[in-house]
C-alpha cells in the first residue's frame, strides 16, 4: 500500500486534530512487517521539502525522519540504497535533499555527473556546476 506525503506528513507533525489522528491510525495499524507502507522516492523528497520549507524544521530533525524512515520495517522505501546515499550527501554537503537525491539517481543511471546551474546542488559530488558566461 503506497502512502502519500500527507499521511506520512500528519503522522510526523500531529499538527492537525482531524488528520493526524486518522494519519496515526493507519499507519500504526495497516503498517507492519509483513505489510510494510511503501513510500517512493517522490514521497521522501517532498517530506524534507515540506518539512523545511513548510514547518521550518531544522536540518538535523529532518535528517533524523529521513533516516528513521528507512530505518522502519513497517515501511519500505523505494530504491533505499539511492536514498541512503542521498541522506548521506544532504548530512555532509549543502544541498537540498531533493537534489542530493536527483543526483544519486541520475548516477544510478549511469549519468557520471548532473549538470546544474545551481551553486548549493554542485556543493555534491554528483553534480556539475555549468560556468556562467
Amino acid at each position: 500500500m503506497g502512502l502519500d506525503t500527507n499521511v506520512l506528513i500528519r503522522y510526523i507533525v500531529q499538527d492537525d486534530p482531524v488528520q493526524s489522528p486518522i494519519a496515526t491510525e493507519f499507519i500504526e495499524t495497516r503498517c507492519t512487517q509483513q505489510t510494510p507502507g511503501f513510500v517512493c522516492a517522490i514521497v521522501l523528497a517532498e517530506i524534507a521539502w515540506v518539512l523545511e520549507r513548510g514547518y521550518g524544521y531544522d536540518k538535523s530533525v529532518i535528517l533524523a525522519v529521513l533516516k528513521q524512515s528507512l530505518s522502519t520495517a513497517e515501511l519500505t522505501v523505494e530504491n533505499a540504497d539511492i536514498a541512503w546515499a542521498a541522506v548521506m550527501d544532504y548530512e555532509s554537503h549543502g544541498a537540498g535533499f531533493a537534489d542530493c537525491l536527483l543526483g544519486r539517481v541520475n548516477q544510478d543511471h549511469g549519468c557520471g555527473k548532473t549538470y546544474t546551474l545551481d551553486a548549493k546542488a554542485a556543493k555534491t559530488a554528483c553534480f556539475e556546476l555549468l560556468a556562467l558566461k
